[in-house]
């Protein structure tokens, strides 16, 4: 979820929301566990989730005017022939805002551009009519779509007394879709429950345990998880800050309508990350690694990555990223991270503006067909100190393995490893080294890295 950064207006007052040691082996797992636990498409000509790489296809006050879903659909086909099997949109219906929004501040679950509410009939993304044909486009070149979801809070409701906070609060909902209107009765507090997990922002809560809530969240026919998924054709979701609510919400969507899941709880703590993704039984951003590799690149301190990480626990719950639209912390050695990520297990989501704007696209495409075509099995240790980083793929599914030598300092290093081939010749298949050696009978051989660079290297 994004601190907001755009104008609320609450009547007439109007105010600024802003808004590891050498051979260790890491967590091993069953080369096929490895993927998302919900890696099967359901729907027909679509890659499965996991075989390749997610893009969030956007960032954070991308252009208003309702051009956004056309530049997205412009891209989808050259995503997908690089390797990237879904795409993640931000919210889609229409918010307080109108135009000014990116989402965050959900008013109509079924406006997705095509009512003139909230001061315009466009979202900042577009019309409806756009969203579909983007939808298309991404389908006929067998790319899932994730929604993201809010369903922690509500805004642009009108005002209504509410005995339940003693006051006048914003929570009368009449949308012009005439679906899933909302009063006071449907957010904390209200006559049964006081509140749950957290709100955000001061807008009005949603109270998930009442009736009518879940009702049109995901039950009835017309839901709002039904309706995404069976008339507007999304494949999966992001649920947008699930700390707000208990897993067990997030649970009975996915057994609802399927498809891919994965949840925004942002905590670095391993161990949360891991209750949480058990108690939802859906994947969860990996922000323990996120926060090692902060640590590890622009801490300039490899060691980090020796730290405990939600892949090591359960890769098939882990969605690996280096930036999102929320935070961007990881601003040196950008690279090496996505090196670290496209080469590890779970799920690498990569960020919009790395790939289509700051980062050197080809190379990441290199990075992108490595976790694609070679990526494969668990995961051991080979070296790890402040400067250098080894890990050995272990292959599986189909793929032979890899070796990835990361290599943090100002100069070229080289390292006898163990492979788990003997007499095979190798080869680094990012460029960096021209090298190709025959590794040893007993499996060993040496290899390098460039200055601030990286080496993957594989069975010629």
């Amino acid at each position: 979820m994004k601190t907001f950064k755009f104008i609320y207006f609450l009547l007439a007052v109007s105010f600024l929301m802003v808004s590891c040691g050498k051979d260790e082996i890491l967590d091993s797992v069953e080369p096929e566990s490895a993927k998302p636990e919900e890696s099967i498409s359901t729907r027909a000509g679509l890659k499965a989730i996991g075989s390749g790489v997610m893009m969030q296809a956007f960032y954070w006050d991308v252009p208003a005017g309702g051009t956004w879903w056309n530049v997205v659909k412009g891209k989808v086909s050259s995503w997908s022939n690089a390797g990237v099997d879904a795409i993640w949109l931000p919210p889609v219906s229409k918010a307080q805002n109108g135009t000014f929004s990116m989402g965050y501040d959900p008013f109509d679950y079924y406006d997705f551009g095509q009512y003139n509410q909230m001061g315009s009939t466009e979202t900042r993304f577009g019309s409806k009519t756009e969203l579909e044909s983007l939808i298309s486009r991404a389908h006929n070149n067998g790319l899932s779509v994730i929604a993201d979801i809010v369903i922690n809070h509500n805004s642009g409701g009108d005002l209504e007394w509410n005995e339940f906070a003693g006051k006048n609060t914003y929570t009368k909902f009449n949308p012009m879709s005439n679906k899933f209107n909302r009063t006071k009765y449907d957010f904390h507090p209200n006559e049964s429950y006081n509140s749950d997990s957290g709100i955000f922002g001061g807008f009005p809560d949603l109270s998930h345990k009442k009736a009518y809530v879940q009702d049109w969240l995901w039950k009835r026919s017309n839901s709002v998880a039904k309706y995404y998924k069976n008339t507007m054709g999304f494949d999966g979701w992001r649920f947008d800050y699930v700390k707000g609510f208990e897993p067990w919400v997030v649970r009975e969507w996915k057994n609802a309508v399927g498809g891919f899941s994965v949840g925004e709880y942002w905590d670095g703590n391993v161990n949360t990350l891991d209750w949480w993704t058990s108690e939802a039984q859906v994947s969860a951003f990996d922000f323990a690694c996120y926060y090692k590799m902060r640590d590890a690149f622009v801490g300039n301190n490899l060691n980090a990555l020796s730290g405990d990480m939600l892949w090591k626990r359960n890769a098939s719950r882990a969605v690996t990223f280096v930036a999102n639209h929320d935070t961007d912390e990881i601003y040196t050695n950008k690279l090496l991270a996505y090196a670290y990520i496209l080469t590890h297990e779970g799920y690498p989501a990569l960020f919009y503006r790395d790939y289509e704007d700051w980062l050197d696209k080809n190379k990441l495409n290199n990075l992108i067909w490595i976790h694609n075509n070679l990526a494969g099995g668990n995961t051991s240790n080979l070296w790890t100190d402040n400067d250098e980083y080894i890990a050995r793929r272990n292959g599986g599914g189909g793929k032979n393995g890899l070796i990835v030598y990361i290599n943090n300092s100002n100069s070229w290093k080289e390292r006898w490893i163990q492979t788990n081939w003997s007499s095979r010749r190798i080869k680094d298949y990012t460029g960096n080294s021209s090298w190709e050696p025959i590794t040893q009978g007993g499996k060993w051989v040496k290899i390098q890295a460039p200055p601030k660079g990286y080496t993957v290297w594989s069975l010629k």
